[in-house]
């Protein structure tokens, strides 16, 4: 760790608050657990790129334990290492002490958030505002941007903008291709609406967690989900009244805002008594099973919190194989892309690859490092541009090599960060593939609100 000579150890400028000091002791515990082993290191996707100790699992929790015990102060550096952070849970999954990489961090971001505030440009901290806490926080201004977004598609200014030059000009260049070719004009709104089991009844029922990204820009995920579901035999709801999971407000450092989302989509889903809440995001589903730990010190919120994650389920976990059936055969090549917030932090590798090898026709091809970040991760694509373009690449490059067709994921951050200059290899979600493999032949099932 570098500290700079431009920052005074006994400057309120360089110390966490106490709220902050607070946030971070809760999680002193965990980061005693680490014994600095190195077990992590060659798991971890910032240590790989860059083979630096501060890039490391093993150099951020002594960092941010180094914070919490007052044998170091906040230093842009310091910062930097933490914030390189993807929070994908691959040193997790490996650390034989059990550390839990994941709430240090959203501990650490909410604690040095009231030290950059003051930092940012009054433009910044309005952007801030606006994605943290209206957009994300009220679905209505979700759905507004992307229909936005779609008419810049359609009206032919996306066109005008790449080709003039003038998105480079403004530095939006890889941003904006980014963006999902041909959004939808319809969305997943859920309203109550319950779409019966198919032939398959088995007098089950689960909620769908139609999710921010799947309900709007990738509707078609949530379409194909509905319909999978209820050819598996499951009757789907699409309860009212839930919103945004939260987990990008978290990881970015506003903690209290991915607290009220909870609480708004628990008290949604309790009215649909225990029945399993299904998510076809696996960055969704791992901060809605987080809810129970999040939650672990608030008396009136606890125990709900608790059996709200409790409930929650992956697609992949509640649909089978032996649930379906297949009517038409896939001849592809395909290759399948672990999500990081599926395999790391819900530990979940075997139940997609399953699926995928019950298609007729469809050859499955293991990747080299299949589990290796791709770089989306919520939108460090978006503030780490650099590490995200380059672990994309490689992402694709081990894709390629084993010659497949498409490259499945189950994550629609993925699904986003892959398709985008990706030399034209095809990017599917796994509901997709399943939805059209098992389409009954004559088409009558098709589900859209």
């Amino acid at each position: 760790m570098i500290v700079t000579e431009d920052y005074d150890s006994r400057s309120s400028e360089s110390q966490i608050n106490p709220q902050g000091k607070g946030l971070l002791r809760r999680e002193h515990a965990n980061m005693l657990s680490c014994v600095r082993c190195g077990l992590c290191l060659t798991s971890c996707p910032t240590y790989v790129l860059s083979g630096h100790e501060a890039e490391s699992p093993r150099g951020r929790v002594a960092m941010a334990r180094a914070l919490v015990e007052d044998k170091a102060r906040l230093t842009p550096d310091l910062i930097e290492h933490e914030q390189n952070c993807l929070v994908c849970d691959a040193c997790t999954a490996v650390c034989p002490a059990g550390v839990d990489m994941d709430p240090i961090q959203v501990a650490l971001r909410s604690a040095v958030e009231p030290h950059l505030r003051d930092r940012r440009s009054r433009r910044e901290r309005a952007l801030r505002w606006l994605a943290f806490r209206k957009i994300f926080a009220d679905m209505r201004f979700f759905r507004l941007l992307v229909r936005a977004l779609r008419l810049y598609q359609s009206s032919g200014l996306q066109w005008m903008a790449r080709r003039s030059g003038m998105l480079r000009l403004l530095g939006l260049a890889e941003a904006e291709a980014l963006l999902p070719p041909d959004l939808p004009d319809g969305f997943v709104i859920p309203q109550g609406q319950r779409y019966p089991a198919g032939e398959r009844s088995r007098g089950r029922a689960v909620s769908l967690f139609v999710g921010c990204i799947t309900s709007t820009a990738l509707a078609g995920i949530d379409w194909s989900t509905i319909r999978v579901c209820r050819r598996a035999g499951w009757t789907v709801s699409a309860t009212g009244g839930q919103g945004c999971c939260g987990a990008l407000n978290a990881h970015g450092g506003d903690l209290e805002g991915m607290k009220a989302m909870a609480k708004r989509n628990i008290e949604a889903f309790e009215k649909e008594g225990g029945v399993p809440v299904v998510v076809n995001s696996a960055g969704c589903g791992a901060m809605l099973k987080h809810y129970g730990y999040h939650f672990r010190d608030d008396p009136e919120w606890a125990e709900r919190a608790q059996a709200f994650s409790a409930r929650v389920r992956d697609l992949v976990e509640i649909v089978r194989p032996q649930d379906l059936r297949f009517y038409r055969p896939l001849e592809l090549v395909v290759t399948y892309q672990d999500p990081c917030h599926l395999a790391h932090a819900q530990k979940i590798r075997r139940e997609p690859r399953e699926l995928l090898r019950a298609i007729p026709g469809l050859e499955l091809r293991e990747m080299g490092e299949s589990d290796l970040c791709c770089g989306s991760a919520g939108v460090y694509n978006l503030t780490n541009p650099k590490q995200a373009r380059q672990l994309r690449q490689r992402k694709l490059e081990n894709a390629s090599l084993t010659g497949a067709d498409v490259l499945v994921t189950a994550n629609p951050g993925c699904y986003i960060q892959l398709q985008a200059k990706n030399g034209g290899m095809r990017v599917k979600h796994i509901v997709e593939l399943l939805d059209e493999a098992t389409a009954p032949d004559d088409a009558q099932e098709k589900v859209r609100a």
